[in-house]
Order: structure tokens, then sequence, then C-alpha cells
């Protein structure tokens, strides 16, 4: 069962039990399909486009071909968020003076950026690490005076880079809580 989606959330989205999910792809012969014949065949089965997605993984993870965090492309991605007193505007403003202009990050230079970008409901702060990672922190509104932070951390090569960076972030976003 994938990690943080259970049995429970797979039948509400999609109308079947995992058990049928299960039955149907050995039906047919999803363990040597790629991810997007998976997710084709889950379309198939009456599976909505974003459940078709979240079942693939969760089959992927049960035949042993996906760690949790893994992508279809082999690479890993960790996110982290935080919701936070403060307008769009303020929480982003806070988020850059606690990167400030950074050269590196845990050590890692910085190859690309970071760079912002805005739009009317998002503001996004990005940057490439000389490792070939990306990271990407976007902020969006939450509700009146209360905004959300994500921090998405992509292309990282191991299962343990990937909870090096969780960590890394999460310890980032408690000190927006501490200020």
């Amino acid at each position: 069962m994938a990690q943080g989606l259970s049995a429970e959330a797979i039948e509400s989205g999609t109308g079947r039990s995992w058990e049928a999910w299960l039955a149907y792809f050995e039906s047919v012969g999803a363990s040597t399909m790629d991810h997007q014949g998976i997710v084709a065949a889950a379309t198939e089965f009456g599976a909505p486009p974003w459940w078709g997605q979240m079942v693939t993984v969760a089959y992927e993870r049960h035949i042993g071909r996906r760690l949790p965090g893994q992508r279809s492309d082999g690479s890993f991605a960790v996110s982290a968020t935080r919701t936070l007193q403060g307008s769009l505007d303020d929480v982003f403003s806070r988020w850059r003076a606690l990167v400030g202009s950074p050269t590196e990050l845990s050590g890692v230079a910085i190859t690309n950026g970071p760079d912002t970008s805005a739009t009317e409901k998002w503001r996004y702060w990005r940057c490439t690490l000389t490792d070939g990672s990306r990271v990407i922190a976007m902020v969006s509104l939450k509700a009146p005076g209360k905004a959300l932070l994500s921090i998405q951390h992509e292309q990282l090569v191991t299962e343990e880079l990937g909870e090096h960076w969780r960590g890394f972030w999460k310890e980032m976003l408690g000190r927006l809580d501490a200020g």
C-alpha cells in the first residue's frame, strides 16, 4: 500500500477496493507495463485522472517497483509545507528574508538562480543545484490572513538524499514558525 494513501482513501476516490485494483492490474498484466501504461489501464477501469496516477503509484510500490518519494523516472522528490499567518506577499517576503541570497544550500552549490516570479495567486522561488536537483518554493493563499508555503525538491538521485533534504526543509520552515 502506498505510504500515506490508505485502502479506504483509494476506495473512496475510485469507487473500487484496493483488492479489486490488485486483481484488475494482475488480470491486465500491469506488472509488465510502464507507468503510463498502468495509468491508461487504471483510466480504462474507471479511475478519474488524479486517482489513476495515485492508484498506479500505489500499485508500483506494492510490486516493489517504486520506493516512497520515487518518481517514475527513478529520481526522488520530497516536499515540506507550512501554513503561516500573513498575506501571500508577507509570507513570500519572510521566506526570501530567511533564505537571503544563497550561493549554496546545505553545502551544495546553486548553479542557477534563485529566481522569483509571481502570478495573481502564487509566488515562486526557484533554483537548481550542482547535483542536478531543483528546488521550488511556492506560496499560495490558504485562507484570509493565512498562506501556505510549500517547498518541493526534485530530481534527487537517492532515497537517502531525499531524507536529508526533507529534514533540511522542515528545519528551514520551522525557523519561519519561530520568527
